[in-house]
C-alpha cells in the first residue's frame, strides 16, 4: 500500500478517484446528500491537501487535511472502500495526514469522527472534546490531537 498527497486542482485525475471513493462510502453506503459531501474546502481552499491510498495503483481510501485557522489542521472525509476495511489502509491514511500536519508546523489537529470510529482515532492519540452531535443524520464526536505533545511518527 502506498499513500500520496495532492491538491485537487493540480491532480484532477486523483481528485476524481477521491470523489469516487467518497461517493461510494458516504453517499451510497451512508446516505449523505451530495450537497453535504462536497464543500468549498475540496477545490477552493489552498490549504487543503487530499490523500489517496492505493494498492497496485488502485485507489482504495481517501481523506483530506485543511487549515480552518492558523496553527490548526482539520482532518476529514476519511473513507476506505468496504472491501479494504481492516487492512491498515485507514491507519496509513491517518498517519500520512498527521505527518503532513507536523510538516506544516501545526500545533493542533481536529476531526469530527463518526461515533463508532472514535477508538480508531484514539489509537493515534486523538481525544474527545465536547458532546456528540448529529451531522447528516449520523452521530459524530469532535476529537483533537496536540502535535507538540506526541511522538514524531
Amino acid at each position: 500500500m502506498t499513500v500520496r498527497l495532492f491538491a485537487a486542482a493540480a491532480e484532477p485525475a486523483d481528485w476524481t478517484r477521491a470523489v469516487e471513493i467518497r461517493t461510494r462510502v458516504f453517499i451510497e453506503e451512508q446516505g449523505v446528500p451530495i450537497s453535504e459531501e462536497l464543500d468549498s474546502h475540496d477545490e477552493g481552499d489552498d490549504t487543503c491537501v487530499h490523500a489517496l491510498v492505493e494498492i497496485d495503483g488502485r485507489p482504495i481510501a481517501t481523506g483530506r487535511l485543511y487549515e480552518p485557522e492558523p496553527g490548526t489542521g482539520k482532518i476529514g472525509r476519511m473513507a476506505v472502500l468496504e472491501a479494504f476495511r481492516g487492512t491498515g489502509a485507514g491507519m496509513l491514511l491517518l498517519d500520512a495526514l498527521i505527518k503532513e500536519g507536523r510538516r506544516r508546523g501545526l500545533g493542533r489537529l481536529e476531526l469530527d469522527s463518526q461515533v463508532h470510529a472514535t477508538s480508531f482515532y484514539g489509537k493515534r492519540g486523538f481525544t474527545t472534546e465536547g458532546n456528540p452531535f448529529m451531522d447528516c443524520g449520523i452521530p459524530h464526536q469532535r476529537m483533537v490531537l496536540s502535535l507538540d505533545r506526541t511522538d514524531q511518527r
